[in-house]
């Protein structure tokens, strides 16, 4: 993930000793598996409208360890936005500041693996308010779902193509679908998702 010039850097940089336990040594055999909405796909001018996560120890879903919240946009939620995670404007009015959420976040996953599907995005859109306000970028390990399934499919078919899509790896392993699209019903079944590629040589 990071180089390790990058990772000492990043360490050096945080301007807020209270949070140096996310650079500590993590819990043994823990992850966090977590998700968010947003206003939009792009992490440069979009905003999180609510993080869902759960803690995950070995091959057991902690479901007593979930976290859910709201973020507060700067701007309105636009309704093409509201069509895909049903998030309205009155639905974040009275959630936390993006700082008291992510210090919540923060909290939550301690020095932990982070674990999601197609990661690369949401830990972007945390980063963004994590460079701003702490300047550091989230120095927790990253495990990709999508890699992980990738990688258990190709030993089967080498040469075949091999469709990535949320819904199809779930169907694929086996998994229920949980109807209602948010935060952490996503995390939720991205936990499930994680710990059955854990324990399958191949699929």
């Amino acid at each position: 993930m990071f180089s390790s010039f990058f990772a000492k850097r990043n360490a050096k940089n945080l301007n807020d000793e209270r949070f140096r336990f996310l650079f500590e040594e993590a819990p043994d055999d823990e992850v966090v598996v977590f998700d968010t909405e947003t206003t939009g796909l792009n992490p440069k001018k979009d905003e999180i409208l609510s993080i869902g996560a759960v803690k995950v120890r070995g091959n057991k879903i902690l479901m007593s360890e979930k976290f859910e919240l709201f973020v507060k946009p700067r701007f309105e939620v636009n309704e093409t936005s509201i069509k895909i995670h049903q998030i309205r404007n009155i639905d974040v009015q009275n959630a936390l500041s993006p700082r008291e959420a992510i210090e919540q976040f923060l909290h939550f996953i301690g020095a932990r693996p982070l674990v999601g599907y197609y990661l690369e995005f949401d830990v972007a859109m945390i980063n963004k308010y994590l460079k701003a306000w702490l300047n550091i970028y989230l120095p927790n390990p990253q495990i990709e779902l999508s890699g992980l399934y990738h990688d258990k499919k190709i030993k089967r078919i080498p040469d075949g193509v091999i469709d990535l899509r949320f819904d199809v790896m779930m169907k694929e392993l086996g998994l229920p679908i949980f109807g209602k699209h948010d935060a952490l019903n996503d995390a939720m079944m991205s936990a499930m998702m994680y710990v059955k590629l854990r324990n399958v040589e191949k699929l």
